[in-house]
């Protein structure tokens, strides 16, 4: 699998692409972000809604010029990351024990503190890190799709339970 690919996997472990460009005014600085963001060019490209090549070309420029691949950050765009509480993608090591150290502005923006447990996931080839309560609300919001409007599950629950201990009532 492509990271394009991965990336598509998973779209929530990145920022939604329109919160990333919506603070810059140029097409230009909106692609610089979107890709330092992880996003591939072809993705870039069908949201800023322009050629592959513009992107391509202003990322190699942007290359050029300053010596930095893409997904380099800036000092500028951490600034602006954790001003909006997007934190771009981080390049870090998974250790021999199969321990990976998280950067402490990661997990402070997640509200996690040290010791915390985390969740982890695999959805495809992208490992995905979620907190406790951020797990607790997706279970949440996924049985809230399957459960029809206006029906509560703890009512089934206990009429179930009522109905069989008579049940039981009436063998004895």
């Amino acid at each position: 699998m492509t990271a394009d690919k991965a990336m598509q996997a998973a779209p929530d472990c990145r920022p939604p692409a329109d919160e990333i460009a919506a603070p810059f005014r140029t097409k230009a600085d909106k692609i610089r972000a979107l890709s330092k963001a992880g996003y591939s060019r072809a993705e870039i490209a069908r949201h800023l809604n322009v050629r592959y090549q513009h992107v391509r070309n202003v990322l190699v420029d942007e290359e050029r010029l300053t010596g930095r691949t893409t997904t380099q950050v800036s000092s500028d765009a951490v600034r602006h990351a954790q001003e909006s509480q997007h934190l771009y993608p981080t390049k870090t090591r998974l250790e021999t024990d199969g321990r990976v150290a998280i950067p402490q502005e990661f997990w402070r923006a997640a509200g996690l503190e040290e010791n915390d447990s985390v969740m982890v996931s695999i959805e495809g080839e992208v490992i995905c890190l979620m907190s406790l309560p951020a797990s607790i609300r997706r279970a949440q919001e996924y049985v809230r799709r399957l459960v029809p409007e206006g029906v509560s599950l703890v009512d089934e629950l206990l009429a179930e339970r009522r109905d069989e201990a008579r049940r039981e009532d009436d063998d004895v």
